[in-house]
């Protein structure tokens, strides 16, 4: 594969980070538990328990609405975090923010007041992350949440002007917008510099997968995709309570062994908080990313199977197989595609919209054969790739911004975008060449790593997650009465 130029490698950088969020769902600021354990439905380490939320003033205030919507009731203090207060107003801002989030998915709502406990877990979470990050003296600088701005109003397709006016509309100030962007950039820094060295990848490490992936069928090599009814249980239950939970989960596994339509049971039954967005399917991973209990369950299951209701912190799940297969090395062939492009950055003195309209103006000259791409990218493109006239070379999916890739991937050999924004600046964009190329054993091998990097990462970050959480000291507060 041709290596980028230098004026190219903010483009190639993975876009695969924990804590990407700021791209991909600061526009909501979504506050939902991180996504494998919301997706399993398990409780993370130091989760709400009865005397938690259900006992604060958040409980009683779960029919509010921010102040655009009507009256402002007295705030109130509901947990402080390392001496640092999270208010009930904070709460319910971010709540509503995540209902219309899980509406706009489709779907039926988790009930409120399981919906605001995850949400309050997530905040107590990441607060207690950022004050991690700042006693390190990890910062962020205003240029760098102004990139973030920039990008997800390009992601949405609209002007930093437009997505300011939207958030205005809804009743979110840019002040607040921009401050919890700036959070969420500090946890990235954060999780990243206390990840990385646990997330390196050795040859050995590359060697040990390909020999599992190429191991037959043992059922730690397998892929399963698991449809999940969550029956949660309080912590602290009484024995009849639980014992009452238990003979519901039985119920429903009884039903879904008889022929009842499982997406059915799951809306009807489900305690998952993310139920709404994937029908209780969990999704088709590795054996060995699921939790034992579950790949336990479902041990010798054909697909279609249901598991006897499994028992973990959260409650009982009844597990249905919709999918299992064996593993496998990655492809051994990628479409590959061959672009150039001219890049205009966005400054003081080049607005974006002027930069969009100079991109434009050179794409009427070159479709009208009055300029040539090439001409034009030496003399005006502000990237390292200029003085190859824009060329940047054979490469495979993955390797750019989604913006960017996106763009290029509507294309036909020879055809031209449209002015495209991404992170970086406006780029105008020329397919030259697509093919169909043979992955070499090297490059092989680097999919294979950033496989296992992934995995590691994700491991080592619910692990130092659940460590930050259990130091912090969280002290819930009584409502004023």
């Amino acid at each position: 594969m041709t290596k980028k130029q230098p004026g190219l490698l903010a483009m190639t950088v993975p876009t695969r980070k924990i804590g990407q969020g700021i791209l991909a769902s600061a526009l909501l600021v979504t506050a939902l538990l991180p996504a494998t354990a919301m997706a399993q439905g398990l409780r993370p380490s130091g989760s709400l328990g009865a005397s938690g939320l259900g006992s604060s003033g958040l409980g009683s205030s779960l029919n509010a609405r921010p102040a655009s919507t009507g009256p402002r009731q007295a705030d109130f203090i509901v947990v402080v975090v390392n001496s640092e207060p999270i208010t009930n107003n904070e709460v319910l801002a971010k709540l509503v923010r995540t209902e219309q989030q899980l509406a706009q998915q489709g779907g039926a709502l988790p009930p409120r007041d399981v919906l605001a406990r995850q949400v309050l877990e997530r905040m107590i979470n990441e607060k207690s992350q950022v004050q991690l990050a700042r006693e390190a003296g990890i910062k962020v600088d205003d240029a760098a949440v102004d990139q973030a701005e920039l990008a997800i109003a390009s992601q949405n397709q609209i002007t930093v002007t437009e997505l300011r006016r939207r958030l205005t509309q809804d009743g979110m100030s840019v002040s607040q917008f921009r401050e919890d962007l700036r959070d969420q950039i500090l946890l990235t820094k954060v999780r990243e510099r206390e990840l990385e060295a646990k997330a390196r990848v050795t040859e050995v490490d590359i060697d040990q997968f390909i020999l599992e992936k190429q191991g037959g069928a043992d059922q730690a090599n397998a892929e399963i995709d698991l449809g999940m009814v969550l029956v949660a249980v309080p912590e602290n239950a009484e024995p009849s309570q639980v014992a009452t939970l238990q003979a519901r989960a039985e119920s429903i596994a009884k039903r879904a062994r008889a022929g009842e339509d499982f997406t059915a049971l799951v809306k009807e039954f489900s305690d998952a908080p993310d139920r709404a967005r994937n029908n209780g399917q969990l999704g088709l991973r590795a054996a060995d990313r699921y939790p034992a209990l579950f790949v336990e369950a479902t041990r010798g299951l054909p697909k279609g199977g249901v598991s006897e209701p499994v028992r973990s912190g959260a409650g009982f799940h009844v597990l249905k197989v919709l999918e299992r297969r064996q593993g496998s090395l990655p492809a051994m062939t990628v479409t590959q595609s061959r672009s150039r492009h001219i890049l205009l950055r966005p400054s003081a003195q080049l607005s974006e919209s002027a930069a969009t309209e100079r991109l434009a103006d050179f794409r009427r000259r070159i479709v009208a054969g009055q300029a040539d791409f090439a001409t034009l990218a030496r003399e005006n493109s502000q990237d390292g790739s200029a003085r190859e006239g824009g060329d940047l070379g054979w490469v495979s999916p993955g390797q750019f911004v989604p913006e960017f890739e996106e763009a290029m991937n509507k294309l036909a050999p020879g055809q031209i975008s449209q002015p495209v924004v991404s992170r970086f600046g406006v780029h105008l964009i020329q397919l030259t060449e697509r093919r169909e190329s043979q992955l070499s054993p090297r490059e092989q091998r680097e999919i294979v790593r950033g496989l296992v990097r992934e995995k590691k990462m994700e491991e080592a970050y619910l692990t130092w997650a659940q460590d930050v959480r259990a130091r912090a000291y969280v002290e819930f507060r009584e409502p004023p009465q």
